[in-house]
């Protein structure tokens, strides 16, 4: 897994906080061989009360890390492991509903039983397309959804990539029009660390859906942008957030791209559109604050902070977080002007 460090200073100040741009969905969790915490639960929609199945759920950990994604089962049901102990955020976009965001912390023990009910849209709020994939996966023949199933479960509980590349392959044999496959081969080849596979499977899913599947343009936006061509990157994630126009985590992917490119009044309106789309999306915070440490604007910086530890004060980089804020607010406090006591 990727991980890149920003130093953040404040005069004389120098302190590490990590960025948000881990690899995306690059599906192995860091966790021990031999550990058995999961998270499990099943989703429902709000309206109806029936189960959301074949849908797609996302996990990410405090260190905006995401996971490779589950797909709900029959009864709605989702699992995520082996996993660490620590903060983590459960993210789900469907078409017609609500996007949704909710935070786990996973202690002693295993946490299971999660019980999600999507909220519809209002009828003003434009709808994501994200889950107009749902009734495409359900068209394919049988035998290639069962593929795709064993392929999920060999790469992401039973952490066999080779295994689960096989399947999706096989999948596409016999459904070649199967862009969700396609998708699942491209982060197979991240779990192999085979990023040019990958960008290729991307680009597959693109063409063999037409464009119109956002998660495959958000995919590949996140692997140009690890490689560092932040220019391609932002046009990608642009199309993918116009295919998904209520996905958080493509503004917060389109804010990361154009900090990089130095589009600093770009990025905050991305920050801040992820921001109001998930205010729960912790990592959000963490792009402002390295946002706003660019203007130089300390005052919003402890802002950011201190939203991020609402969200995330435990974890390794909640830590570093208070850090942070005890050492800007000191040099704030000796500012001229600042106020006394």
């Amino acid at each position: 897994m990727v991980r890149v460090w920003v130093v953040l200073s404040f005069c004389t100040i120098g302190v590490l906080f990590p960025s948000t741009s881990d690899a995306f969905q690059r599906g192995i969790s860091e966790a021990p061989v031999n550990s058995t915490r999961s998270i499990a639960g099943n989703v429902y929609y709000g309206d109806t009360g029936r189960p959301a199945d074949h849908i797609t759920v996302q996990l990410l950990n405090s260190e905006g890390s995401t996971y490779a994604p589950a797909t709900t089962t029959a009864s709605g049901g989702f699992e995520f492991r082996p996993l660490h102990l620590g903060s983590y955020e459960i993210s789900i976009d469907v078409q017609g509903y609500e996007s949704t965001h909710i935070s786990a912390e996973l202690t002693l023990t295993s946490l299971h039983g999660l019980a999600i009910y999507l909220k519809p849209l209002a009828e003003n709020k434009p709808p994501s397309k994200s889950g107009a994939v749902s009734a495409h996966e359900l068209s394919m023949p049988q035998k290639a959804r069962d593929l795709m199933v064993s392929g999920k479960k060999k790469l992401y509980q039973d952490k066999d990539a080779p295994g689960g590349l096989e399947d999706f392959q096989n999948a596409v044999s016999i459904a070649p029009d199967y862009y969700e496959a396609h998708y699942q081969i491209a982060l197979a080849y991240l779990a192999l660390g085979r990023p040019d596979d990958a960008e290729k499977s991307f680009h597959k899913s693109i063409d063999v859906s037409g464009d119109k599947y956002g998660e495959a343009d958000v995919g590949l936006g996140k692997v140009l942008l690890d490689r560092g061509d932040a220019l391609a990157a932002e046009k990608t994630l642009r199309r993918g957030i116009e295919l998904s126009p209520n996905s958080s985590r493509g503004f917060y992917e389109l804010g990361r791209a154009q900090l990089n490119e130095n589009k600093i009044v770009d990025a905050q309106k991305s920050a801040e559109q992820a921001r109001s789309l998930a205010p729960d999306f912790a990592a959000v915070y963490r792009l402002l604050a390295n946002i706003h440490m660019q203007q130089k604007n300390y005052a919003a910086l402890v802002q950011d902070i201190d939203a991020y530890l609402k969200l995330d004060p435990d974890s390794p980089a909640g830590v570093r977080a208070k850090q942070i804020q005890e050492q800007v607010q000191k040099k704030l406090a000796k500012a001229p002007g600042a106020s006394k006591p």
